[in-house]
Formats: structure tokens, C-alpha cells, sequence
């Protein structure tokens, strides 16, 4: 066995994943609610893969209203190691043209009112998110998506914004003027709670449209993002079966995995068994 078990959070435009060999789904309990959807769980080569459709099937579920904590948690309790998010962005830069693929290495939050931590008051934790995303797993993600056919953009900062709605005009100018590459509704708190959870996680946004910055085209609406995923989709499909099948025979430990290490700062005498009991997944190998 090699250790792999890659749990696959699918955005936008990816809802499935071909070729994983004795696949079911399953559903899995949380106690922070309820997850996206069930979970298509097997295998493909010696890697285990887990595939979470973000939205649900059918794309059900608004950003805003995803609840990341419950999908976390439940990926992790199905003893996934490592976390790659495909996401759908709108780009902030010129040469991040649609139809090209980002492997982003810094995120910006402005998203508001969505639980973002899996502690508190009981149970204090203060995860470390300066290299928010795993450099190993992108340079994975990276190789594979241009085995699939894609250009690639390595690195980049990615805007979460709150959403539904898209940016004003004057959003979209400020978050360049930032520095800012891509634009999304969903990579927070995802990352975030990833890395609260010891999963090594890396994000691939593929682009859609150009958002509103450009004055002279009309700003980005559903159809035209509707018709670039499906451009999308392929190249996604085949990026992650190439990931899957190209994964280094032994996965080495990685710093995340333990990074609880350093961030559990309440004192044993002090927490609270309830939430203790609510972080047996996510944080039990550093609780215990």
C-alpha cells in the first residue's frame, strides 16, 4: 500500500471523477452538521481517492452556504491524507486567460459569517497559514494538469470573496491593485480548515472569464461561465487521473501532518469535553 489517500474536492465544473476502481458512495455522519453530499470512495493504482462534489450533485448548494467544516471532517474521517481542491475562478490578470489552470499558493479572505475554525472556546488552536497550501501536492497537481493539455500558471494569490453575486466593477480593480491573480467563492475556509485538520491541501482554479475588470467587454454572467467549464472539465478529469496514477510509490510524512504540534495552546485541565469530542477526527492524534 503506498499511504496515498487523496481526497478530491470537485468545484464548478468537475462532479465526477472517471476510472476509480471499485467506487461507491457513502455517506458519511459528522457532528458539524451535514456534508456536501455522500462521498465516492475507491481506488485507482495504489492510491486510495475520495471524491466530494462541493456543490452537491446538481450543483445544489450556494458558496455561502457550503458547510467546509462537515466535508473536512468528514474526508478526514474516512482517513484521507492529503486534500486537492479543483475550483472554478475568474481571473485578475491578464495572461490568466479562460481556459488556463492556476495552482495558487496564497489566499486572501473576504468572506464573512462562515464558520472558519473547528476550535474555540474550550479548546483554543492557532494553526500557522503563512504557506497556506502543501508545495508538494501542487507540484503534483501542476505536472498532471499539463500532462492533461492545460497551460498552467504556478502560484498565484486567489481573492475568496463572500458571493453570490459577482464583483462591482470597483471590487474587481481593487483586488488587482492587491496583487491578486485569481478570484473564487469557496477556497475559504476551506484551506483553512484543512490545514486545522493536518491535511496537506493545494487548490487548482480553473478560469472561466476575466471577471468585471476589463471596461471595455461586458462583465462575467452565468452562460459564459457555464460554457468555459465545459471546455474546463476534460483537461480537469484527465488532470486528476494523471495525478492519481503518478503519485510517488510511498507518500513521505509531511510537516502538516502534525502541525497541532504547535498549535494547541489550551491546557488539558481546561478543555472542554464536548468540543474534545466533536474534534475526534479532525484533531484526535494530537488531543489524545
Amino acid at each position: 500500500m503506498s499511504g496515498w489517500h487523496i481526497g478530491i474536492i470537485g468545484g464548478s465544473g468537475l462532479y465526477d471523477v472517471e476510472g476509480i476502481e471499485g467506487g461507491e458512495w457513502v455517506s458519511v455522519a459528522s457532528p458539524w452538521g451535514a456534508p456536501s453530499d455522500a462521498i465516492f470512495t475507491g481506488r485507482m493504482g495504489a492510491a486510495r481517492v475520495s471524491f466530494l462534489p462541493r456543490h452537491g450533485r446538481g450543483h445544489r448548494i450556494s458558496p455561502s452556504e457550503l458547510n467546509s467544516r462537515a466535508n473536512i471532517d468528514c474526508l478526514k474521517r474516512l482517513g484521507v491524507t492529503d486534500v486537492l481542491a479543483v475550483s472554478s475562478v475568474g481571473s485578475l490578470q491578464e495572461m490568466r486567460a479562460p481556459g488556463t489552470f492556476s495552482v495558487v499558493d496564497q489566499f486572501i479572505d473576504r468572506t464573512k459569517g462562515r464558520p472558519s475554525s473547528f476550535y474555540g472556546t474550550g479548546m483554543v488552536a492557532h494553526v500557522s497559514m503563512a504557506d497556506p497550501v502543501c508545495p508538494r501536492l501542487s507540484h503534483l497537481a501542476v505536472d498532471a494538469a499539463r500532462a492533461a493539455g492545460a497551460e498552467v500558471h504556478e502560484g498565484g494569490t486567489y481573492l475568496a470573496m463572500e458571493g453570490p453575486q459577482f464583483s462591482t466593477r470597483a471590487e474587481s480593480h481593487l483586488y488587482r491593485s492587491w496583487g491578486c491573480h485569481v478570484i473564487g467563492m469557496t477556497a475559504m475556509p476551506e484551506a483553512k480548515l484543512a490545514r486545522e485538520a493536518e491535511l496537506p491541501y493545494a487548490l487548482v482554479g480553473m478560469v472561466t472569464d476575466y471577471d468585471c475588470w476589463r471596461e471595455e467587454e461586458a462583465a462575467v454572467d452565468v452562460a459564459q461561465v457555464i460554457a468555459q467549464l465545459s471546455a474546463n472539465a476534460e483537461k480537469a478529469r484527465a488532470m486528476v487521473v494523471n495525478l492519481l496514477r503518478d503519485l510517488p510509490e510511498v507518500r513521505e510524512p509531511s510537516p502538516i501532518d502534525t502541525c497541532l504540534d504547535t498549535a494547541l495552546i489550551t491546557a488539558p485541565h481546561a478543555r472542554d469535553p464536548e468540543l474534545l469530542a466533536k474534534l475526534d477526527a479532525v484533531a484526535g492524534r494530537a488531543i489524545a
